[in-house]
Protein backbone atom coordinates (compact mmCIF):
# COMPACT_ATOMS: atom_id res chain seq x y z
CA UNK A 1 0.00 0.00 0.00
CA UNK A 2 1.07 3.87 -0.89
CA UNK A 3 0.01 5.59 1.92
CA UNK A 4 -0.50 9.37 1.00
CA UNK A 5 -1.50 12.67 3.16
CA UNK A 6 -4.42 14.61 1.53
CA UNK A 7 -3.22 18.36 3.33
CA UNK A 8 -1.32 21.76 3.09
CA UNK A 9 -1.16 21.74 6.77
CA UNK A 10 2.59 21.87 7.73
CA UNK A 11 2.30 20.60 10.90
CA UNK A 12 0.07 17.96 9.90
CA UNK A 13 2.38 16.82 7.58
CA UNK A 14 5.81 16.48 10.00
CA UNK A 15 3.75 14.65 12.43
CA UNK A 16 2.75 12.34 9.71
CA UNK A 17 6.09 12.43 8.22
CA UNK A 18 7.94 11.61 11.50
CA UNK A 19 5.66 8.73 12.76
CA UNK A 20 3.99 7.02 9.60
CA UNK A 21 5.64 5.50 6.14
CA UNK A 22 4.43 8.14 4.10
CA UNK A 23 5.14 8.01 0.72
CA UNK A 24 3.80 11.57 -0.63
CA UNK A 25 1.13 14.44 0.00
CA UNK A 26 -1.21 15.41 -2.04
CA UNK A 27 -3.66 18.92 -2.20
CA UNK A 28 -6.06 20.26 -4.00
CA UNK A 29 -7.53 24.00 -4.92
CA UNK A 30 -10.13 23.50 -1.52
CA UNK A 31 -7.10 22.42 0.38
CA UNK A 32 -4.70 25.11 -0.79
CA UNK A 33 -7.26 27.37 -0.32
CA UNK A 34 -7.24 26.67 3.30
CA UNK A 35 -3.81 27.95 4.12
CA UNK A 36 -4.72 30.92 2.51
CA UNK A 37 -1.34 31.91 1.07
CA UNK A 38 0.67 31.95 -2.02
CA UNK A 39 0.92 28.75 -3.64
CA UNK A 40 4.43 28.55 -4.10
CA UNK A 41 5.33 29.16 -0.98
CA UNK A 42 2.87 26.22 0.25
CA UNK A 43 4.90 23.90 -2.11
CA UNK A 44 7.72 24.62 -1.29
CA UNK A 45 7.18 24.47 2.20
CA UNK A 46 5.95 21.03 1.92
CA UNK A 47 8.69 19.94 -0.15
CA UNK A 48 11.03 20.88 2.51
CA UNK A 49 9.39 18.69 5.06
CA UNK A 50 8.57 15.28 2.75
CA UNK A 51 11.91 15.87 1.24
CA UNK A 52 12.98 14.98 -2.19
CA UNK A 53 12.26 11.26 -1.88
CA UNK A 54 8.69 11.54 -1.01
CA UNK A 55 5.52 12.68 -4.06
CA UNK A 56 3.71 16.19 -4.23
CA UNK A 57 0.57 16.61 -5.84
CA UNK A 58 -0.59 19.78 -7.32
CA UNK A 59 -3.43 20.61 -9.46
CA UNK A 60 -4.32 22.86 -12.05
CA UNK A 61 -6.96 25.43 -12.87
CA UNK A 62 -7.37 26.39 -16.12
CA UNK A 63 -10.57 25.88 -18.08
CA UNK A 64 -9.00 24.80 -21.35
CA UNK A 65 -6.02 22.29 -22.49
CA UNK A 66 -3.75 24.82 -23.28
CA UNK A 67 -3.95 26.82 -20.07
CA UNK A 68 -3.49 23.77 -17.65
CA UNK A 69 -0.64 23.11 -20.08
CA UNK A 70 1.26 25.80 -18.75
CA UNK A 71 0.01 25.99 -15.50
CA UNK A 72 1.84 21.87 -14.74
CA UNK A 73 4.84 23.61 -16.71
CA UNK A 74 4.99 26.31 -14.05
CA UNK A 75 4.41 24.10 -11.10
CA UNK A 76 7.13 22.39 -12.51
CA UNK A 77 9.19 25.52 -12.65
CA UNK A 78 8.67 25.30 -8.57
CA UNK A 79 9.19 21.57 -8.54
CA UNK A 80 10.70 19.76 -10.21
CA UNK A 81 9.28 15.94 -9.13
CA UNK A 82 5.67 17.51 -8.52
CA UNK A 83 2.92 15.66 -10.15
CA UNK A 84 0.33 17.01 -11.75
CA UNK A 85 -3.05 16.85 -11.07
CA UNK A 86 -5.98 17.42 -13.82
CA UNK A 87 -9.36 17.13 -13.79
CA UNK A 88 -11.12 14.45 -16.05
CA UNK A 89 -13.11 16.60 -17.94
CA UNK A 90 -13.07 16.40 -21.56
CA UNK A 91 -10.07 19.32 -21.24
CA UNK A 92 -8.66 17.77 -18.43
CA UNK A 93 -7.70 14.70 -20.78
CA UNK A 94 -6.69 16.86 -23.92
CA UNK A 95 -4.28 18.47 -21.75
CA UNK A 96 -3.29 14.90 -20.09
CA UNK A 97 -1.68 14.19 -23.24
CA UNK A 98 0.00 17.48 -23.23
CA UNK A 99 1.40 16.70 -20.32
CA UNK A 100 1.92 13.83 -20.37
CA UNK A 101 3.91 14.45 -23.85
CA UNK A 102 6.26 16.85 -21.77
CA UNK A 103 7.14 13.92 -19.28
CA UNK A 104 5.54 15.11 -16.31
CA UNK A 105 3.31 12.95 -14.40
CA UNK A 106 0.00 13.15 -13.95
CA UNK A 107 -2.66 12.35 -11.25
CA UNK A 108 -6.06 12.22 -12.64
CA UNK A 109 -8.90 13.50 -10.11
CA UNK A 110 -12.33 14.13 -9.85
CA UNK A 111 -12.71 10.62 -10.80
CA UNK A 112 -16.23 9.02 -10.35
CA UNK A 113 -16.79 6.23 -12.40
CA UNK A 114 -14.01 3.38 -14.28
CA UNK A 115 -14.56 4.82 -17.68
CA UNK A 116 -13.19 8.20 -16.47
CA UNK A 117 -10.31 6.29 -15.08
CA UNK A 118 -9.77 4.06 -18.22
CA UNK A 119 -9.50 7.09 -20.40
CA UNK A 120 -7.37 9.09 -18.26
CA UNK A 121 -4.94 6.15 -17.76
CA UNK A 122 -4.91 5.53 -21.83
CA UNK A 123 -3.87 9.47 -21.69
CA UNK A 124 -0.89 9.45 -19.48
CA UNK A 125 -2.33 9.30 -16.14
CA UNK A 126 0.02 7.80 -13.94
CA UNK A 127 -1.78 7.83 -10.51
CA UNK A 128 -6.17 7.70 -10.43
CA UNK A 129 -8.12 9.39 -7.76
CA UNK A 130 -11.40 8.26 -7.55
CA UNK A 131 -13.73 9.99 -4.82
CA UNK A 132 -15.01 7.21 -2.39
CA UNK A 133 -17.03 9.14 0.03
CA UNK A 134 -18.43 11.51 -2.62
CA UNK A 135 -20.06 8.39 -4.29
CA UNK A 136 -20.97 6.79 -1.07
CA UNK A 137 -22.59 9.76 -0.35
CA UNK A 138 -24.98 9.54 -3.27
CA UNK A 139 -26.22 6.28 -2.48
CA UNK A 140 -23.34 4.64 -5.08
CA UNK A 141 -20.56 1.99 -3.72
CA UNK A 142 -16.90 3.81 -4.05
CA UNK A 143 -15.31 0.86 -2.77
CA UNK A 144 -16.39 -1.35 -5.64
CA UNK A 145 -16.34 1.42 -8.98
CA UNK A 146 -12.32 1.98 -7.44
CA UNK A 147 -12.21 -1.76 -7.41
CA UNK A 148 -13.61 -1.77 -11.38
CA UNK A 149 -10.65 0.64 -12.22
CA UNK A 150 -8.19 -1.35 -11.40
CA UNK A 151 -9.69 -4.23 -12.75
CA UNK A 152 -9.85 -2.24 -16.25
CA UNK A 153 -5.83 -1.23 -15.42
CA UNK A 154 -5.48 -5.19 -15.05
CA UNK A 155 -7.17 -5.95 -17.97
CA UNK A 156 -5.47 -3.53 -20.23
CA UNK A 157 -2.07 -3.93 -18.80
CA UNK A 158 -2.10 -0.16 -18.20
CA UNK A 159 1.04 1.78 -16.37
CA UNK A 160 -1.69 3.45 -13.57
CA UNK A 161 -2.27 3.32 -10.34
CA UNK A 162 -5.85 3.84 -8.46
CA UNK A 163 -5.25 6.30 -5.95
CA UNK A 164 -8.14 6.42 -3.43
CA UNK A 165 -9.30 9.56 -1.67
CA UNK A 166 -12.01 11.64 -0.20
CA UNK A 167 -12.43 9.07 2.76
CA UNK A 168 -14.69 10.11 6.00
CA UNK A 169 -13.84 6.79 7.71
CA UNK A 170 -11.31 3.78 8.64
CA UNK A 171 -13.52 1.46 6.86
CA UNK A 172 -14.00 3.01 3.93
CA UNK A 173 -10.12 2.72 3.06
CA UNK A 174 -9.69 -1.36 4.59
CA UNK A 175 -12.47 -1.77 2.29
CA UNK A 176 -10.69 -0.44 -0.24
CA UNK A 177 -7.10 -2.24 0.80
CA UNK A 178 -8.73 -5.71 0.66
CA UNK A 179 -9.83 -5.06 -2.82
CA UNK A 180 -6.47 -4.50 -3.68
CA UNK A 181 -6.53 -0.90 -4.39
CA UNK A 182 -2.55 -0.10 -4.88
CA UNK A 183 -2.57 3.57 -3.08
CA UNK A 184 -4.48 6.01 -0.88
CA UNK A 185 -4.91 9.55 -0.12
CA UNK A 186 -5.83 10.17 3.27
CA UNK A 187 -7.21 13.27 5.33
CA UNK A 188 -4.97 13.40 8.71
CA UNK A 189 -8.10 13.01 11.26
CA UNK A 190 -8.77 9.84 9.44
CA UNK A 191 -4.83 8.91 8.91
CA UNK A 192 -4.84 8.75 12.84
CA UNK A 193 -7.75 6.50 13.50
CA UNK A 194 -6.24 3.91 11.36
CA UNK A 195 -4.10 2.61 14.40
CA UNK A 196 -6.71 3.80 17.01
CA UNK A 197 -8.36 0.63 18.94
CA UNK A 198 -9.11 0.75 22.61
CA UNK A 199 -8.04 -2.59 23.22
CA UNK A 200 -4.24 -1.81 21.74
CA UNK A 201 -4.20 1.25 24.27
CA UNK A 202 -5.42 -1.40 26.93
CA UNK A 203 -2.92 -3.83 25.72
CA UNK A 204 0.02 -1.58 26.49
CA UNK A 205 -1.13 -0.13 29.46
CA UNK A 206 -1.19 -3.69 30.64
CA UNK A 207 2.65 -4.18 29.84
CA UNK A 208 3.34 -0.57 31.21
CA UNK A 209 2.02 -1.60 34.71
CA UNK A 210 3.76 -5.02 34.66
CA UNK A 211 6.72 -4.06 33.80
CA UNK A 212 6.93 -0.93 36.26
CA UNK A 213 5.44 -3.11 39.09
CA UNK A 214 8.58 -5.14 39.02
CA UNK A 215 11.39 -3.06 37.50
CA UNK A 216 10.62 0.84 38.37
CA UNK A 217 8.40 3.96 37.13
CA UNK A 218 10.25 4.95 33.49
CA UNK A 219 12.12 2.15 33.11
CA UNK A 220 12.76 0.53 29.62
CA UNK A 221 14.42 -2.58 28.37
CA UNK A 222 17.98 -0.40 28.13
CA UNK A 223 17.72 0.36 32.15
CA UNK A 224 17.83 -3.29 33.09
CA UNK A 225 20.38 -5.28 30.36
Amino acid sequence: MIYMLDTADINAIKKAVDLYPLAGVTTNPSIIAKENRPLKAILLDIREVIGQERMLHAQVMGKDAETMLKEAQALRAIDPDIIVKVPVTPQGIKAMKLIHAEGIRITATAILTPQQALMAAVAGAEFLAPYVNRLDNICGDGVAVAAEMAQLIENYNLDAKVLGASFKNVQQVHQLALSGIQSVTIAPEVFDLLLVHPLTDSGVAGFVSDWEGVYGEGTNVLDIL
